[in-house]
């Protein structure tokens, strides 16, 4: 039987979807194959039986409430490409903070570390910004970093990896980084945002540590010492009402600050190593 959308043109299918209009157009682009202009430029595009199947399918998952992000396999991230799966928390425009600020704060031809990599977004995104920097990133998830490397590759960039449970692996041939990064699971076990929206879809021990939402953190914290040379910095992000309770956690630290996404919200802290 045919699709129903089948002898609709492209501007049909924009007009009467149900969808969000910016997801309608990205399916759109992924079914039928085509960049934004040509699905600017095609508008009167009639689709046939098979590009008609293909979008009536992908829009039925989306209406289910599957990301576009799954459902595409890409996400743009700090203006680059990223190849995203089930595996891998699909980044987010709010993490390009700590980018930014790794960026900035990395002294030129320092080593940085990303824990907890997921798709390698913020590893990637700082090996590309800075190609002087020597970027190291882990992820206890052999799948995630399976991901992450073929970011990697993608975007050109060298990056090692690590699998490795937070700083186990490391502790097996201890060295120390100028820097460490770490968007690590935050959200409180038992939020309700959990089971909403794109969250129900992400691999849920990348986004909750199942306990008070600052388990992580506090690991991080306390390892960092050891693996962070005297004078280097520690980025987090964290969730929206959690800056104080991080900035706590870096008591005894030197230059403890969080600093604000673009909706204002305190959305990553960190510090300075002080020297021993």
């Amino acid at each position: 039987m045919n699709s129903p959308l089948a002898g609709r043109s492209i501007a049909e299918v924009l007009a009467q979807s149900p969808l969000d209009a910016l997801d309608t157009r990205v399916l759109l682009c992924h079914a039928l194959h085509l960049t934004r202009v040509q699905l600017i430029t095609r508008a009167d595009h009639l689709l046939n039986d098979t590009e008609a199947a293909r979008l009536e399918a992908l829009l039925a998952r989306r209406a289910a409430g599957e990301p576009v992000a799954y459902l595409t396999g890409e996400r743009e991230f700090y203006g680059l490409p990223f190849q995203v799966t089930p595996a891998v928390l699909i980044p987010r425009p709010d993490t390009e903070l700590l980018v930014e600020l790794a960026c900035e704060r990395l002294p030129r031809g320092g080593s940085v570390l990303d824990m907890g990599t997921g798709s390698g977004a913020i590893a990637v995104a700082i090996a590309h910004a800075r190609p002087d920097a020597q970027v190291s990133a882990l992820d206890a998830s052999a799948a995630a970093l399976e991901v992450a490397r073929g970011n990697a590759a993608r975007n050109g960039v060298h990056v090692e990896f690590l699998q490795s449970d937070w700083y186990a692996a490391l502790s097996l041939a201890p060295r120390r980084f100028d820097m460490i990064v770490s968007n690590p699971p935050y959200i409180v076990a038992g939020d309700r945002h959990l089971s909403e929206g794109d969250l129900r879809f992400e691999p849920v021990d990348a986004l909750t540590d199942h306990a008070d939402g600052l388990s992580a953190l506090r690991t991080i914290v306390a390892g960092a010492p050891a693996f962070l040379a005297p004078g280097g910095w520690l980025l987090m992000e964290h969730g929206y009402d959690q800056a104080q309770a991080v900035r706590a956690l870096l008591q005894g630290w030197n230059q403890v600050q969080s600093w604000r996404d673009l909706a204002g919200i305190e959305r990553a802290s960190g510090g300075v190593l002080a020297n021993r």
